[in-house]
């Protein structure tokens, strides 16, 4: 069995690059969910264009959903209770606006990798809250 090397291992257990890597992991959600704060008219906008009726509550209930699943996964001791709001937040997203099994082929190629990718993310966030969990099990037992 080969062990991670020391300088690697001594990155994977800092505290800061789990903060900075779920800070990363949770990029695509906490800058939406701020352009959607910032420009609220634009996400209303948005949620219309996807069918999504009343408007105004599905902006500001996204905007909760991106801002505040972020911070409990990048905080950690509630890291799962975040990444499960992102994920479905996500999931849904799939057959709401990434239906790619009924557009047609030219369109469906890039949502199906856009689904794909939202698939990965949903993974990666599930480490996340793993990685939350562990560490914080670590702490109890210390």
């Amino acid at each position: 069995m080969h062990a991670t090397p020391r300088p690697i291992a001594a990155i994977l257990d800092s505290r800061a690059f789990g903060v900075a890597m779920r800070v990363l992991l949770t990029l695509p959600f906490w800058a939406s969910g701020l352009a959607k704060l910032i420009d609220f008219g634009g996400a209303q906008a948005e949620m219309a264009m996807f069918g999504l009726h009343p408007p105004p509550g599905f902006a500001v209930a996204t905007i909760i959903t991106q801002l505040l699943g972020s911070a409990l996964v990048i905080h950690g001791p509630h890291a799962w209770l975040g990444a499960g709001a992102l994920a479905v937040f996500t999931l849904l997203t799939i057959p709401l606006v990434h239906a790619f099994w009924s557009m047609p082929p030219a369109e469906a190629v890039p949502h199906m990798h856009v689904a794909v990718e939202h698939l990965g993310i949903c993974g990666g966030l599930a480490l996340a809250a793993m990685q939350a969990h562990r560490a914080r099990l670590r702490a109890l037992a210390a």
